[in-house]
């Protein structure tokens, strides 16, 4: 009578406390996403504060380039002002980095500029937080993988049902070149 009790008692305690570690399992891979997303936005925002002299800089060099600098600027707006969700958030990051390809593309034009310490300071910082920017991006895509597999696989899929948990979108670039940070020859 005794086992009996006790496999009762462990079959309860097991449907009790199984779910609720599985919630929490999912609460804490939600909240990992919105942290790793976070540091994705920070570093798109460094680069947001970089885009500006790097305009003025070529500015001073590539009078006759009007076009390509606007451009740069406004795909610079469009990717700030981009709130949405991750994937509207690729597309206005991927027109951006076409505009400063671009950008670049010009700056081969100008030998003087190319020489520039001021062009080449903002070129290193450029490059150095395209590479933050794609660790952030592989740090919150295996969050979403990890989540998103919870949500999605037996038996945790029940808990995530039951409690309304959806799963998180990647931040995906559309071209494989473009995953690259944007090149510039000297």
């Amino acid at each position: 009578m005794v086992v009996i009790i006790v496999i009762v008692v462990i079959v309860v305690l097991f449907l009790i406390l199984w779910p609720a570690f599985m919630y929490n399992s999912l609460v804490r891979g939600r909240n990992q996403c919105t942290e790793s997303w976070s540091n994705v936005d920070t570093e798109l925002k460094r680069r947001y504060d970089l885009i500006p002299n790097l305009v003025e800089t070529v500015k001073g060099y590539a009078k006759h380039e009007r076009e390509v600098l606007d451009r740069v600027t406004q795909a610079r707006a469009a990717a700030i002002a981009s709130q949405g969700s991750p994937i509207s958030q690729a597309k206005d990051e991927n027109a951006l980095v076409q505009s400063l390809k671009q950008l670049f593309a010009v700056i081969e034009n100008y030998p003087d500029l190319k020489a520039s310490k001021n062009f080449l300071d903002l070129q290193h910082e450029l490059t150095n937080t395209e590479d933050r920017i794609q660790r952030a991006r592989r740090f919150y895509n295996g969050n979403v993988r990890d989540y998103n597999n919870k949500v999605q696989s037996v038996p945790s899929n029940i808990i995530a049902g039951m409690f309304h948990f959806k799963d998180e979108e990647f931040f995906e670039i559309e071209n494989a070149v473009e995953r690259q940070a944007p090149e510039v020859k000297m």
